[in-house]
């Protein structure tokens, strides 16, 4: 379980595919230390530590991660927005976040809007439905609020601070970012789906 709120950037350092994907990802200081197996959200993906050293850890990515993510497009060099699993006590900053990303969503439209970026961004049909105004979403690991939706399109304001720390920032349109939908709006929709909770006869 994530928030969305990133403390720490990373770079991809090396690749090396196999029957999985092993990655290794250079970090900043004093991200580390953390035990074998601990989870961590790289650009949303949450992924376990396979290995790690003072300045970097490993990961594998299985081909499901890589069939539904951007992480089949990392290359070396390619900077990955961090997050360490949340703590019990833990400020609870942004929204509840799984880390288990939805689908590839792509920016369309950037432009500046006072200090902020305002983004359009292009969602997958398929979970369009998900995303509600002044709802929340994932993109690259970072919890953001829907600002407004048309169909497929949606927009988002990312704040100067947000720009700065994470890879939001340097995004132009044809970027493609994990989306994550608010795993609230999954359920209901589910459950919508299946007629709970509706009054038989009604």
């Amino acid at each position: 379980m994530f928030t969305g709120i990133i403390t720490h950037r990373g770079t991809v350092r090396r690749i090396a595919r196999g029957g999985d994907t092993r990655i290794e990802i250079a970090t900043e200081a004093n991200f580390g230390p953390f035990p074998m197996g601990a989870s961590i959200a790289c650009s949303g993906v949450c992924l376990t530590v396979v290995a790690f050293g003072t300045d970097w850890f490993a990961l594998d990515a299985s081909a499901e991660t890589l069939s539904k993510t951007t992480v089949g497009a990392w290359r070396e060099g390619t900077p990955v927005n961090l997050e360490r699993a949340l703590r019990v006590g833990d400020e609870l900053g942004g929204h509840f976040v799984l880390g288990h990303v939805d689908g590839v969503a792509e920016v369309v439209a950037r432009r500046s809007e006072g200090d902020s970026l305002r983004f359009t961004v292009a969602a997958p049909a398929a979970l369009a439905r998900f995303i509600a105004p002044k709802g929340s979403v994932v993109l690259d690991g970072v919890s953001l609020t829907v600002n407004e939706v048309d169909r497929t399109h949606f927009g988002i304001n990312v704040i100067p601070h947000t720009a700065a720390v994470t890879t939001l920032g340097a995004a132009e349109p044809g970027a493609r970012w994990n989306l994550e939908i608010d795993p609230l709006a999954r359920y209901v929709a589910r459950l919508a789906d299946a007629g709970i909770g509706s009054v038989p006869g009604a």
